[in-house]
């Protein structure tokens, strides 16, 4: 069944507002290293002393903290070496050591030496979680620039690229943007931020589903990400109390996700989920002692790798908001690392994915123990008597102008008991649709005017 839902959405794939990139086959998503592969690694950098030969090996085989000091401990020259060796970029964007750790050394290190690390390694330095975000993002953004103005690249890097840079342009007095995460192995992979990440009192954080790639998507999936941060920017004014201040949103495209080729197996979100689980510990790590509000919103194939992730033991969020889920063997709230009371479940109309229970429990069920958002009813065009247009279809939730989008708004700011009182309002009134009133801290002036 997943199968024919997952090709009637190939043929017409709007995803958010996206429109689908070319699949094209995809590597592994990450390198196994081998003894062969570091010493052919090593044999390809070139003229270098003994002593740097060694230096190289030794860090291109360690792991954990190990590896960290071994970085810490090259010089410029070598750690240009380094950043290009794949071994070693294989253990800081597959395997890398404990956020905790990385934020612990980072922080034990002098500001030359900080420096050093960004202008030589950036491509490792930029992928390390645990590492301040502005840091992060200037790394990234010098291999973005770096790979840009290779005239060597060929044309699939030279597009993912570029759409990476698209994605950061933001117009003036807009919130700003940071590229936390660029991995240009393969598909790719990237992460990019809207709003603050070091002072937010909420951070949401967006998983996206099946054929989504940087190359076709990450322009248009930070749009989504900018229109969710947008909607949490409205209700600044009955937002929960936080440990810092205003919103900021990931557009998190840091997994492989899958095509019709691979739509049946559970892998790659096996892999997303460790990839999410490490995103969120080194939030935690930067911003300790003044933790953020975190929510993650997943959709579709992405909710599957969330709800891993959150049974894992390995990870906590404080809200859980699930769009289109295919289910996943997870049975029960109770069994997720996320505040009491704060998983949501969507699914609209005509939506083939939802609920269909493909990879397991269906996170909608009335046994799962999840709060169902009402999406189904409503008006189709955002009429004023509904004031939110009701999603319709796989691709809809969090499109400007939708219940969904402003549902999660709403949650990710901490009032998701707003969100289940219209909810105790549609059962009152009868017809299952939540009988919305135009309140001050629900609506804002332009949620009044139709909709496109």
């Amino acid at each position: 069944m997943l199968l024919i839902a997952a090709a009637l959405l190939t043929a017409s794939m709007h995803s958010l507002g996206v429109v689908e990139a070319p699949m094209v086959p995809a590597p592994p998503d990450a390198v196994v290293v081998t003894a062969a592969t570091v010493s052919e690694d090593v044999s390809v950098i070139g003229p270098r002393t003994t002593a740097g030969h060694a230096a190289l090996a030794e860090i291109a085989a360690a792991h954990g903290h190990a590896w960290l000091e071994d970085l810490g401990a090259l010089d410029a020259t070598d750690l240009r070496t380094a950043d290009r060796t794949r071994a070693v970029l294989a253990t800081a964007q597959d395997d890398p050591p404990a956020a905790s750790d990385v934020a612990s050394w980072w922080t034990g290190l002098d500001t030359s030496r900080r420096e050093t690390l960004v202008g030589a390694a950036p491509s490792i330095v930029g992928n390390l979680d645990g590492v301040p975000y502005a840091v992060r993002d200037r790394a990234n953004r010098a291999v973005l620039a770096a790979g840009l103005a290779d005239p060597d690249a060929d044309a699939a890097r030279t597009a993912m690229l570029g759409q990476v840079r698209d994605a950061l342009a933001h117009d003036p007095g807009a919130p700003g943007r940071l590229l936390v995460t660029l991995d240009t192995r393969g598909a790719g992979r990237a992460a990019i931020a809207i709003g603050d990440l070091d002072s937010a009192a909420d951070v949401t954080v967006v998983v996206p589903g099946m054929f989504f790639t940087v190359t076709g998507q990450m322009s248009d999936f930070t749009a989504t990400a900018n229109d969710l941060y947008s909607e949490q920017a409205t209700l600044s004014g009955v937002a929960a109390p936080g440990d810092g201040n205003g919103v900021a949103v990931v557009a998190w495209m840091g997994y492989r996700t899958p095509d019709l080729s691979n739509i049946l197996s559970l892998d790659l979100a096996e892999t997303g989920a460790e990839r999410l689980e490490r995103t969120v510990d080194g939030l935690r790590q930067v911003r300790a002692g003044s933790a953020p509000r975190v929510n993650v919103v997943a959709h579709s194939y992405g909710s599957t790798t969330a709800l891993m992730a959150l049974s894992s033991g390995r990870m906590h969020a404080d809200t859980l908001t699930l769009f289109g889920s295919p289910g996943s063997s997870v049975r029960s709230a109770s069994d997720l690392a996320v505040g009491a009371g704060q998983v949501f479940v969507g699914g609209a109309h005509s939506d083939p994915i939802a609920g269909s229970g493909y990879f397991g429990t269906d996170p909608g069920s009335p046994s799962f123990g999840s709060t169902v958002l009402d999406l189904a009813g409503g008006t189709a065009d955002g009429a004023v008597a509904g004031l939110f247009r009701r999603p319709v279809g796989h691709n809809d939730y969090l499109k400007p102008g939708t219940a969904s989008l402003h549902d999660v708004a709403l949650i990710a700011v901490g009032r998701g008991d707003l969100v289940r009182e219209q909810l105790r309002r549609g059962e009152h009134g009868g017809d299952g649709v939540p009988q919305t009133s135009p309140d001050v801290y629900l609506v804002r002036p332009q949620d009044l005017q139709p909709r496109d």
